[in-house]
């Protein structure tokens, strides 16, 4: 199974902006990331008025909608269960990937990075690191029992990533 790792923190630390920063310099080292990203969000890749939505809303349980250039699948879940993050994981394609990113997923039982943003309205002592913490990502030094790394460098970042990913 392709290894798992999650970054995850408060809304409004930076989750989605780190990544979009370490995507393409993972990429840059020859590290085939995936993505799964959690929304709290009613959520739709798809467009109104377009054939695929209109089959889908008709009733489709699944929607696979396929171009040259990639392809999208689309599963209803009106049971509202919780999220299984190793279900989603499972549905990816591995044999493209080294690694899966992780948006969210904080309390999901992965490795993670934790980002801390001095600035993003909470305080040091809400930070919860429990064992499968493997770092915190943050703006400012911190004293703790996990490794720290410089959330806005980018470099140092994926090389610890880089380290991590080598001894899995």
């Amino acid at each position: 199974m392709t290894p798992i790792l999650a970054i995850a923190a408060w809304s409004g630390t930076g989750k989605t902006t780190l990544l979009k920063a370490l995507i393409p310099a993972l990429c840059a080292r020859g590290i085939r990331p995936g993505l799964i990203k959690h929304t709290h969000h009613n959520m739709d890749v798809d467009i109104p008025g377009k054939d695929s939505y209109e089959l889908r809303k008709a009733g489709a349980s699944q929607t696979l909608v396929a171009s040259n250039n990639r392809w999208a699948l689309m599963t209803e879940t009106p049971s509202a269960e919780p999220l299984d993050l190793h279900y989603l994981v499972s549905r990816m394609d591995h044999s493209i990937l080294d690694l899966v990113l992780v948006e969210g997923f904080k309390h999901e039982a992965v490795p993670k990075i934790i980002l801390f943003r001095s600035n993003a309205g909470h305080s040091l002592s809400e930070l919860t690191l429990d064992n499968h913490v493997i770092a915190v990502a943050s703006d400012i030094q911190l004293d703790l029992k996990v490794p720290l790394v410089n959330l806005n460098d980018t470099d140092s970042l994926v090389s610890f990533i880089e380290t991590w990913l080598a001894a899995q």
